[in-house]
C-alpha cells in the first residue's frame, strides 16, 4: 500500500497548472481556474558581476537604454526563440513564483506547464524551451506550435474537417498556418514581424532625417501612426532622438504617410507569405477559408489597415481576433483547463515533436 505523502498533497493543492506564451515581446501566464494573471515584457535586468535578477517584466523594460554600466537590461529570446537560456530560466522562475504568489510560500509552486513555441523551430530550440522550463521549477513541461494555440485562443473550431487559417504576427516570427482536423495542414513561418517593423521605422529615421531614434521611440510611433494600407485620416507623429550630423537633440514630425512607405518592407514580406500559404492550401480548404475567413492574432495584427491590405491582396474576408495580444495564452490556457481532453492531448503529443516549416 502507498504511503500518505503530504508533501505532494499540498503541492497539488497550491501548484496551478499554467499556459504559458513566451513571446520575443511579452510574456503572458494563464492560470488554470484563473485565466491570465501575468502580460509583462520578455525584458531581464542582470548584474552583470554577479549574474543576480536585478528586475524582470515591465520593471526591467523601463531600464532599457539606462542602465549603469554594471547592469543590463536584455530581451533573451531572439526570432521567438531562446536566445539566452539562463536567463530565460531566470524568467521563467520568476513568473512561475509570482503566478503563485498568493499560494503557502512555504511549499515551491510545482506546476504543469504548457508553452507556446513557434511552428517553425528545431528540435534543439523546441528542447531548449521545455528544458528552460522544467529547470525554473515546473513539474511537467510541454510545448505547444504558437498558430495552434492562437487559433485555439481565438476560437477557431481547430478540430472540424474543415479548413481555418490562423496568421499570428508576433515580436519575432510570423506564423501562417492552415489548421484542420486539430492538425497544421500548411505551415509558413518568416522570422519578420514586428521587431522588423520597429527596425524599418529606425532605419526611416535615420535615412529621411538624419536621426538616430531607440526601439521604445520606434515601437511608440508605430503604434500610434504605422499601418498598412492608406487610412481614411492620415495622422502625425513626432520622432524624438539625437541629430546625426551636430550630435544635439532633434523632433522632426513625419506623417502616417511616410511611416507606412518606411516600413513596406517587413510589411510585404508578410502579406507575400499569406499569398503563398494559400497558394499551397488545398482546394477543399481555401473553399472553407473563403467562407469562413482568414483571422488575424499578435501584437502585430494591430497595425493599422493590416487586415484590410491582407483582404485586398488575397480577395478573401480578413478579422482580427479579439484581444488579439492575448490569443496564445488563451489558447495554451484552453488546453490547460481541458488537459485531459484527448483532442488536446493529440494536439500535445503532435506538438512533441519537430515540424519542418516553410521559411
Amino acid at each position: 500500500m502507498a504511503l500518505f505523502n503530504p508533501f505532494n498533497t499540498v503541492l497539488g493543492a497550491f501548484s496551478r497548472d499554467l499556459g504559458i506564451d513566451l513571446g520575443t515581446a511579452n510574456t503572458l501566464v494563464h492560470v488554470r481556474g484563473k485565466g491570465i494573471v501575468i502580460s509583462e515584457p520578455s525584458v531581464v535586468a542582470f548584474d552583470i558581476r554577479t549574474k543576480k535578477s536585478y528586475a524582470v517584466g515591465a520593471e526591467a523594460k523601463a531600464m532599457v537604454g539606462k542602465t549603469p554600466s554594471n547592469i543590463v537590461a536584455v530581451r533573451p529570446l531572439k526570432d521567438g526563440v531562446i536566445a539566452d537560456f539562463d536567463v530565460v530560466e531566470k524568467m521563467l522562475s520568476y513568473f512561475i513564483k509570482k503566478a503563485h504568489e498568493r499560494a503557502f510560500s512555504l511549499v515551491p509552486p510545482r506546476p504543469r506547464v504548457i508553452v507556446g513555441v513557434p511552428s517553425g523551430v528545431t528540435e534543439v530550440e523546441r528542447r531548449a524551451a521545455r528544458d528552460a522550463t522544467l529547470n525554473a521549477n515546473a513539474r511537467e513541461a510541454y510545448v505547444v506550435e504558437e498558430p495552434m494555440a492562437a487559433a485555439i485562443g481565438a476560437g477557431l473550431p481547430v478540430q472540424e474537417p474543415m479548413g481555418s487559417m490562423i496568421v499570428d504576427i508576433g515580436g519575432g516570427t510570423t506564423e501562417v498556418a492552415v489548421i484542420s482536423l486539430g492538425g497544421i495542414v500548411i505551415n509558413h513561418s518568416i522570422r519578420t514581424a514586428g521587431d522588423e517593423i520597429d527596425e524599418a521605422i529606425i532605419q526611416f529615421a535615420r535615412r529621411e532625417y538624419n536621426l538616430l531614434i531607440g526601439e521604445r521611440m520606434a515601437e511608440k510611433s508605430k503604434i500610434a501612426a504605422g499601418s498598412a494600407y492608406p487610412l481614411d485620416e492620415e495622422i502625425k507623429v513626432v520622432l524624438r532622438g539625437r541629430d546625426l550630423l551636430t550630435g544635439l537633440p532633434k523632433a522632426v514630425e513625419v506623417s502616417s504617410v511616410e511611416i507606412r512607405e518606411g516600413i513596406a518592407g517587413p510589411v510585404n514580406n508578410i502579406v507575400q507569405e499569406v499569398r503563398a500559404a494559400l497558394e499551397e492550401t488545398p482546394p477543399e480548404l481555401v473553399a472553407d477559408i473563403m467562407e469562413h475567413g482568414i483571422t488575424l492574432a499578435g501584437g502585430g495584427s494591430l497595425l493599422h489597415g493590416l487586415d484590410r491590405r491582407i483582404a485586398a491582396e488575397t480577395r478573401m474576408p480578413v478579422y482580427v481576433a479579439e484581444d488579439p495580444l492575448s490569443c496564445v495564452a488563451r489558447g495554451a490556457g484552453e488546453m490547460v483547463e481541458h488537459f485531459s481532453d484527448p483532442g488536446y492531448q493529440d494536439i500535445l503529443m503532435r506538438s512533441q515533436s519537430t515540424r519542418k516549416a516553410k521559411y
